[in-house]
């Protein structure tokens, strides 16, 4: 998909709006079966590593690659699936609205969310510092000393309030530089109209190797917050939520039990187990509850990976950002990450 088709994406989608919008009052499988596709968030310009654009014009990211295994899953296609470019301050009225079906796009779940806009959420995808990136030249030793400095921060994020947050409890006073869109949030940092930079940890490691000298940049060792990326969906459709769970859940068992898609095939004729047997559709009882058919997780595996995979391309050892997956490890290999139970 090439970026000059944005317009017409985002004009698609406002069109489908009204068949996706009443969705929201608990039908939302039935309304994306119905169409044939899946309305999911890309971003407004590059969020490298989550959602960018490749340079044959193909989206790319860790977050697109989600938004794929959930069309995998109702589909058992891939490519039933359009991607809406959405700015941050957008993500909220483009869900509420319907113009999208669901929100993957680096999201943190927070109580205002939950509570003052009525968004619900699923189990977290990814768990990523908030932190601070400076110039190595203000010889920084932490964002204690930079008092009175300027920080570019990312437009309608939560980055906003916990830069403010942290640095009321240290005592210091920072000009904000607001940005919507991050090449040019990123292009004023680097090019030294911002002191300092306030990102998600992953994104500020993603920069600093890509577009700036590493030497030259340093992260603070000050975590500002914790935040769990979580797949944001309407409230009052519990079964779409359900999808969103076990389609995660989905990537983290296969991960779990070392079913691959270059091996899926194999397992799926030879099951070492009953649970594994029922996962990938050998057995019945994995989908219908769902509104899914049965071989829906094999379908997503097949197609788009497990998570280790995902993560290996997008963000890891076979993207270019060499990125360790820290807290985003399965709980067997010291990170936070678990499936559900299948039974």
């Amino acid at each position: 998909m090439s970026s000059g088709t944005y317009g017409l994406l985002a004009a698609a989608a406002l069109a489908l709006s009204g068949s996706a919008a009443w969705a929201a009052n608990g039908d939302t499988l039935k309304a994306v079966q119905e169409r044939g596709n899946l309305l999911c968030t890309g971003h407004d310009g590059s969020y490298l590593g989550f959602a960018e654009v490749d340079d044959k014009g193909e989206w790319q990211g860790i977050d697109i690659e989600l938004c794929r295994a959930v069309a995998t899953a109702i589909f058992g296609d891939p490519t039933k699936l359009t991607i809406i470019p959405i700015s941050w301050a957008q993500r909220w009225p483009a869900l509420q609205s319907g113009e999208v079906d669901m929100v993957i796009k680096a999201s943190g779940a927070t109580l205002s969310r939950d509570t003052e806009l009525g968004l619900q959420f699923s189990l977290s995808y990814y768990l990523g510092t908030t932190k601070i990136m400076a110039h190595k030249e203000l010889e920084l030793t932490s964002l204690k000393d930079a008092d009175g400095g300027t920080v570019c921060i990312p437009a309608g994020t939560t980055q906003q309030q916990q830069i403010a947050s942290y640095g009321a409890k240290l005592g210091i006073t920072l000009e904000p530089v607001i940005i919507e869109k991050t090449e040019e949030l990123e292009q004023a940092y680097f090019s030294g109209r911002c002191d300092l930079y306030t990102q998600w940890g992953p994104v500020l490691a993603i920069a600093r190797a890509a577009k700036g000298n590493p030497d030259e940049h340093v992260i603070l060792p000050d975590v500002l917050a914790v935040e769990p990326e979580v797949i944001v969906m309407r409230p009052g459709d519990d079964n779409w939520i359900d999808i969103a769970n076990w389609t995660l859940s989905a990537l983290w068992f296969a991960e779990q039990e070392g079913i691959t898609s270059a091996n899926v095939d194999e397992i799926k004729a030879n099951p070492p187990s009953p649970d594994v047997a029922k996962f990938l559709g050998g057995s019945p009882g994995m989908g219908a509850s769902l509104g899914l058919s049965d071989d829906w997780a094999y379908n997503v595996i097949k197609n788009v990976g497990n998570y280790a995979e995902i993560f290996d391309r997008t963000l890891g050892a076979d993207s270019p950002y060499k990125m360790d997956r820290e807290m985003t490890a399965l709980w067997n290999n010291g990170g936070v990450l678990y499936p559900y139970v299948i039974d």
